[in-house]
């Protein structure tokens, strides 16, 4: 059975946001605005991705 991942694009600026935000986003493996990244859907990853749901789009891949 193949396991799933998220693509996790970045679609909000950082500015104005607070140090905490930032750092999950560095931590997911964004940079700038429209860039994406493939994660692994694991328990860990969607924490992340929930703190800062308002400033990215996520979409679920099947590999």
């Amino acid at each position: 059975m193949a396991s799933s991942k998220l693509k996790v694009t970045q679609m909000r600026s950082l500015i104005s946001q607070c140090e905490k935000n930032r750092k999950v986003v560095k931590g997911l493996g964004l940079t700038k605005i429209g860039r994406t990244v493939v994660v692994e859907n694991t328990p860990a990853f969607r924490g992340m991705i929930k703190k800062v749901i308002h400033l990215v789009k996520v979409e679920e891949v099947n590999e």
